[in-house]
């Protein structure tokens, strides 16, 4: 598959890093500056599918479900370390 190739994998860690050093390699000017048509455009519906509006649901959300996932500790630690602390709350 030749989208494996440009996946690049780093730390938490590796990313703050270079985020404080601005090496934040999105060029958002750019993203801010397409048009709607441009977006469509860039999305692969090849690979993503096209959007069938009939799932899409306004208003009033449906029944909630339940749902169990388990994460590393080390992911875990990450999401806690990046959400603001709140006073009274345990980690």
């Amino acid at each position: 598959m030749e989208s494996d190739e440009r996946i690049v994998r780093s730390t938490a860690e590796e990313l703050d890093r270079m985020l404080q050093q601005g090496e934040d390699r999105t060029e958002w000017a750019r993203v801010r500056a397409l048009t709607e048509e441009e977006v469509e455009a860039s999305i692969d519906h090849e690979e993503e599918g096209a959007l069938d509006w009939r799932d899409v649901q306004a208003g009033i959300p449906g029944p909630k479900q339940q749902l169990t996932v388990r994460f590393d500790v080390e992911v875990v630690k990450w999401f806690k370390a990046q959400a603001p602390r709140q006073a009274g709350r345990r980690a």
